[in-house]
């Protein structure tokens, strides 16, 4: 991926006709690239500082690509890096020179990690190819009529080839999760990781979570090897993230359902079968066919163990020992992650977004109060509190409608026989509360300066006309957009709002598209992650633009 760093949204920038040239968020503005490198502004240099495999750990194995164990993989960097947290050191500090680095690794690609592996789904590679000078693994076909490949030039793939073995699936789980790595800068400006730091540490697709909150311990929950449905082994697809007010790290676990195959299998009529269809788990072989050495990953075999997955998680960085914890009061969905805001009466409310097309816009709100000066009267905070989803009216105003079993259609005459199965199935709760059907909300952040609240909806090609609303205002939606929400008498903890669009990306010449009135701007798409600095800039990532603008994804900034 290219990176663009300080293309203004909102200053002259990066379109073919406007030169780039400085601008008041401080630095030179650069202009879209399609190029095959990494591109920073004038004065700004760019450097790898941590690496897949790259040993985090003192004693830790350098990385060896022919000769990958989950061992090993378990002290080093993980695979395909999405959020990343700073956390100063020490706790409360505020310190930028010293701290935590937290590192989600999404998901991995075997078939660039291990050589000769052949894609095992013919939906996702319809050819493989084996060179010869690669190390093929032992190939195991688990199909029928499927023929081991070693070495040779490309062939069709029938049905499912695979050459994958418990090594690589082992060594996948382990790349997955979570990296927290000691980082300190010197007085040159240089940064350096802390191998021999006591809070370094790997969470992996393996590691023991505690299930907090009203759905652990429900019969959904409950499988052969975990018998109380209070304890998951690991957390995957972690995406986007946050903090809390006392200092935690929250990542959201989003595309869970890639992970779970056989679901086709389950009968048509099966209450079970019917709840995972609304999360989408694949109805056949998984593409990476973890199935085949885990029956957790089978749901013919375990059809409980997908709804210990799609919650957010919250870590302790500071604490090393500490369990993670999935907290089931916030919901069950494609987390794309969760951002704090203390509320004037002391609840901390976190926003979050269900990233799927026609999917959700949530926020949770504790019961209890944030307290300041006692870390440890907060650490439990997220286990009691209200899951609300957001009404987007067509006259600019919202609604929060709570997900509380017992109120409105939430009852066990539809499906919910407890408060814990109304979060477990939370999608099927919000569909039958009306809420607002977005155009894949993934990131939810607060500015700092103005309190207001910020949505972004990366796409949506699939919605047509007779679809729209005023908050997802276009067909086809391609490039994205962002809401900008007011709560009311700016109070995080309200059931009500305003709202506006803020930004409808894309090119500039065409109709429909709007960045807040200007066009003196650098077009971009599919927005993805947001952040706010300290003065209320709004940073943008994107992600999927060169599907629509011809630049590659990067970092926008408006002042």
């Amino acid at each position: 991926m290219v990176l663009t760093l300080g293309a203004p949204i909102l200053k002259a920038g990066a379109q073919d006709e406007v030169a780039p040239g400085p601008n008041s968020i401080g630095f030179e503005s650069i202009g879209l690239d399609e190029g095959d490198a990494l591109v920073v502004a004038p004065g700004h240099t760019a450097v790898p500082f941590l690496r897949w495999g790259d040993p985090i750990m003192a004693g830790a194995p350098e990385w060896d690509f022919g000769n990958q164990t989950a061992a090993a993989q378990e002290q080093q960097f993980g695979y395909n890096c999405d959020w990343i947290g700073f956390m100063p050191l020490p706790v409360g500090s505020g310190a930028s020179d010293h701290g935590l680095l937290v590192v989600n690794h999404e998901y991995t690609n075997p078939e660039l990690m291990f050589a000769g592996y052949i894609t095992p789904n013919p939906e996702f590679a319809a050819v493989a190819a084996v060179t010869p000078d690669a190390s093929p693994v032992d190939a195991t076909p688990v199909a029928a009529g499927a023929t081991p490949v070693a070495t040779g030039d490309p062939v069709e793939v029938p049905e499912f080839l695979v050459n994958t073995s418990q090594e690589i699936v082992d060594v996948e789980l382990a790349a997955h999760g979570l990296s927290v790595v000691e980082i300190q800068r010197d007085a040159s400006g240089q940064w350096s990781v802390m191998l021999d730091s006591e809070y370094n540490r790997r969470i992996t697709g393996m590691t023991p979570m505690e299930v907090t909150g009203p759905a652990a311990g429900i019969d959904l929950l409950k499988t052969s090897e975990d018998e109380t449905g209070m304890t998951v082994l690991g957390t995957l697809n972690n995406c986007a993230g946050g903090y809390t007010p006392w200092g935690t790290a929250l990542t959201g676990e989003e595309n869970f359902q890639q992970y779970f195959a056989n679901l086709a299998q389950l009968p048509e009529d099966d209450p079970i079968r019917l709840a995972h269809e609304r999360y989408g788990l694949t109805e056949g072989a998984s593409d990476r066919l973890w199935e085949e050495f885990y029956p957790r990953f089978d749901v013919t075999q375990e059809p409980n163990e997908p709804f210990r997955f799609g919650w957010v998680v919250e870590i302790d960085p500071y604490d090393p020992n500490s369990t993670p914890k999935k907290r089931t009061a916030l919901g069950r969905n494609k987390h794309e992650g969760a951002t704090s805001a203390i509320a004037p009466g002391g609840q901390v409310a976190f926003y979050t977004g269900d990233d799927e097309r026609f999917d959700y816009a949530y926020k949770f709100v504790t019961a209890a109060s944030y307290d300041p000066d006692n870390r440890d009267a907060n650490l439990d905070l997220l286990d009691e509190g209200i899951l609300y989803v957001a009404i987007f009216n067509d006259d600019g105003s919202g609604e929060w409608i709570p997900l509380i079993h017992g109120e409105g259609p939430l009852t066990e005459e539809n499906g919910f026989a407890s408060q814990g199965e109304v979060l477990a199935m939370t999608r099927q709760a919000a569909d039958l509360l009306g809420a607002t059907k977005m155009d894949r909300p993934e990131d939810f952040e607060t500015n700092p300066v103005t309190g207001k609240v910020y949505l972004v909806c990366t796409n949506n090609s699939r919605r047509v006309l007779e679809e729209t609303d005023e908050a997802n205002p276009r067909p086809n939606n391609f490039a994205g957009h962002i809401i900008e929400i007011t709560e009311t008498d700016n109070d995080h903890a309200a059931t009500t709002f305003t709202w506006e669009i803020f930004i409808l990306a894309g090119d500039v010449a065409d109709s429909g598209v709007w960045y807040g009135g200007s066009t003196d701007v650098s077009p971009f798409a599919a927005p993805d992650n947001i952040a706010f600095d300290t003065v209320g800039n709004i940073w943008i990532s994107t992600d999927g633009m060169p599907n629509n603008l011809p630049g590659n994804d990067g970092l926008f900034v408006a002042a």
